[in-house]
């Protein structure tokens, strides 16, 4: 049993302060049914289909359930984020994430949304990130397939630490954006689009490190209940996310 499991008594220790209290009844051993989580996103299985070693498959995914509703891997991923420090040089960038079928349902009246949108790719949800200079995701955003990159990157902005620069693609080219980054102390290395009149100048040397923030999408996208989001609830989608961010 020892050979499944994926987090060290080391990780285990990095992450354990961010775990909810046990109240009464002690609960089955955290590194197990966690690592048994991380096994099953991973590999893309359902639920019932975890390895035995794990345990009960109803007890990792009421885990999984039952955290993802509190936030915790969500705050798990921001903290660990948070102590590489200030960056110095940040980028931005947005992927496309498939919805699979079972995903894709409607919503009830009143229920909470899903962040999955209609594009000409099919149903979606999209996936904004923020990653440092050595290509470590900070800041990760879920939303509708069909939200444009500039407009997640207004809904980022606030949350944008202090660098001095910010590498982004020509998606992200508008005055307002790179008069709110300036506003900030920040410069911006964007490409401007071909029918500009006034075409802004940017560091070409400085944005071939751009590939830095692609390479975080694939490292991602390994994860195959993220490359395909089975779920249908924004939150545990999104805690998954998290989970492949935080391990990858």
């Amino acid at each position: 049993m020892d050979d499944l499991f994926l987090l060290s008594e080391a990780q285990m220790r990095r992450i354990e302060p961010y775990f909810p209290l046990s109240h009464a009844i002690p609960r089955v051993d955290d590194r197990r049914i966690v690592s048994g989580i991380i096994y099953v996103i991973k590999h893309g299985l359902m639920w019932r289909d975890a390895p035995k070693a794990y345990g009960p498959h109803k007890t990792i995914y009421n885990r999984f359930i039952r955290w993802s509703r509190l936030g915790v891997f969500n705050r798990i991923f921001a903290e660990l984020a948070g102590k590489a420090g200030e960056p110095d040089r940040i980028m931005i960038d947005a992927t496309h994430l498939k919805a699979h079928r079972t995903a894709a349902s409607l919503p009830k009246r009143g229920a909470l949304p899903r962040r999955i949108g209609r594009t000409k790719g099919g149903l979606n949800s999209k996936l904004h990130a923020v990653c440092d200079g050595e290509g470590r995701p900070i800041i990760l955003l879920l939303t509708e397939g069909q939200m444009s990159d500039h407009k997640g990157a207004a809904l980022l902005l606030s949350s944008l630490p202090q660098a001095r620069k910010l590498l982004g693609d020509k998606g992200y080219d508008s005055d307002w954006f790179r008069s709110a980054l300036a506003e900030r102390g920040i410069t911006a290395c964007i490409p401007p689009r071909s029918n500009r009149k006034v075409q802004h100048h940017y560091d070409k040397s400085l944005y071939k490190q751009r590939h830095k923030i692609e390479n975080i999408f694939g490292r991602i996208k390994d994860w195959r209940r993220v490359a395909t989001r089975y779920d249908r609830c924004a939150h545990t989608f999104f805690s998954a996310i998290c989970i492949a961010a935080t391990v990858c």
